[in-house]
């Protein structure tokens, strides 16, 4: 069952913001509000029926009137005082210190930042990569000779243990014959 709609008002800017909601949660959530506006006395339930008619036939949508003609609203600002009037009130305004100081400070310039240290941080920085690098560069020539000097160490054993074993067959068939020889 659906529940009974309510009407809520706040005011935005020239306007009033209408919307027909069943809580006062939901309105604030329709109104996009962060803050509580019933609680700030800013929005209100609507009891007129003249103006509920047209939020209630939109449900859950902001509907927005104006609060009076532009005429309405323009009569209502306070009157504008003249330039010369507003100028000779804002001086009377002024704090009375302000009035002893009547020379403008002559501060002098503050210069502006030097960048140097800072480029000369960059570029050590540079430096110290560049000089990685081409450390890195002569390890990695370095590595690679090492690795052709112990592939060149293996080759020439296996081919010194070949001719080793070689020499070793051979004895060992001399010696198996000479053995064979004794025992007869």
């Amino acid at each position: 069952m659906a529940r009974k709609l309510k009407v809520f008002r706040t005011p935005a800017g020239f306007h009033d913001a209408y919307v027909a909601a069943p809580s006062r949660r939901a309105a604030l959530a329709a109104w996009g509000a962060d803050a509580d506006l019933f609680a700030r006395g800013v929005a209100e339930e609507v009891t007129d029926a003249a103006l509920m008619a047209e939020p209630l036939a939109r449900p859950g949508e902001v509907v927005r009137r104006s609060r009076g003609s532009a005429a309405e609203q323009l009569a209502a600002l306070p009157p504008d005082r003249p330039k010369r009037a507003r100028r000779a009130a804002e001086e009377e305004e002024a704090p009375r210190s302000r009035t002893a100081q009547s020379k403008p400070s002559t501060k002098p310039p503050v210069p502006r930042p030097s960048r140097a240290e800072m480029e000369a941080a960059e570029k050590a920085l540079e430096q110290e990569d560049a000089r990685r690098r081409d450390e890195e560069k002569a390890l990695a020539e370095r590595q690679a000779a090492l690795d052709r000097e112990r592939r060149e160490a293996g080759r020439r054993h296996e081919r010194e243990r070949a001719k080793l074993e070689a020499a070793r067959e051979q004895a060992a068939g001399a010696y198996a014959a000479a053995v064979e020889k004794w025992r007869r």
